[in-house]
């Protein structure tokens, strides 16, 4: 069921960036910035405290307009954050759990088990709140399009202002030549210096966006050290295994042999 629901989430992402702006005749091929994660290759890994950092870019900024309606704050604790800290963040924020007598909402205070807090209450009032563009969810954005995070990246790092003199801009748009079209609802939101890490890590655009890039990625496959550690320990099982037939074999051939 989970699988059912991440499978139609993703769906649902691709669908909204492939309909977020009209498709026009200059929509030309975007050449994606390659990066190197740290996830990548057979013995890959994610960078927690990297992160931890792209949680903070997320709660900072990318939380006030996307959801993360997979990512259950108890989840938090797999990239390093305390139980204290889940339990706090959580708390932070009222959740609506069911109705009193008078078929009022009845709130309590968020927790540990209880998905992250969207910014908005539906997406009515979302699509009000953004000029009539549906901010995506982003836990499954990394899977939205093909080579997820260097696209997501180059989004990010690409809003250009100046525009080109010649390109015609629609009103509330943003000019941005990685998305098709080049035009995009929402504004650039990652600048230098825009968050303060408490590990000093670098904050320029660069180094933020991809901390939060890293992120995503997490959230769109938070078993990925588990399944590559499993299929580790399976490659050396089979190369113990294979030596030891080899060996088995030997022996019984060198008997027959003689």
């Amino acid at each position: 069921m989970r699988s059912m629901r991440k499978l139609f989430t993703a769906i649902a992402a691709a669908a909204t960036l492939a309909v977020a702006t009209p498709a026009l005749a200059n929509s030309g091929a975007t050449k994606l910035e390659h990066k190197e994660w740290s996830w990548q290759g057979m013995f890959g890994q994610y960078d927690k405290a990297q992160l931890r950092r792209g949680f903070q870019v997320y709660k900072e900024i990318c939380a006030t307009c996307h959801s993360m309606n997979l990512v259950r704050y108890r989840n938090l604790m797999d990239i390093g954050l305390s139980e204290d800290d889940v339990k706090a963040l959580a708390a932070a924020n009222e959740v609506q759990d069911g109705f009193d007598d008078t078929g009022a909402p009845k709130m309590r205070a968020g927790l540990p088990a209880d998905k992250l807090h969207a910014p908005f209450p539906n997406e009515k009032a979302a699509r009000a709140a953004n000029g009539g563009a549906l901010p995506p969810d982003l836990s499954l954005m990394n899977k939205a399009r093909k080579s997820g995070p260097d696209y997501v990246y180059t989004l990010l790092t690409s809003y250009e202002d100046p525009m080109p003199e010649d390109f015609h801009l629609m009103d509330g748009m943003n000019y941005n030549p990685a998305f098709p079209g080049h035009q995009i609802a929402m504004p650039q939101m990652i600048f230098d210096e825009g968050v303060t890490f408490a590990d000093g890590a670098p904050n320029k655009k660069e180094n933020i966006t991809a901390d939060v890039v890293a992120f995503l990625n997490w959230t769109a496959e938070p078993e990925l050290d588990t399944r590559k550690g499993m299929g580790l320990k399976v490659m050396i099982f089979l190369a113990v295994m294979t030596a030891l037939f080899y060996a088995l074999k030997r022996q019984i051939w060198s008997r027959i042999d003689h």
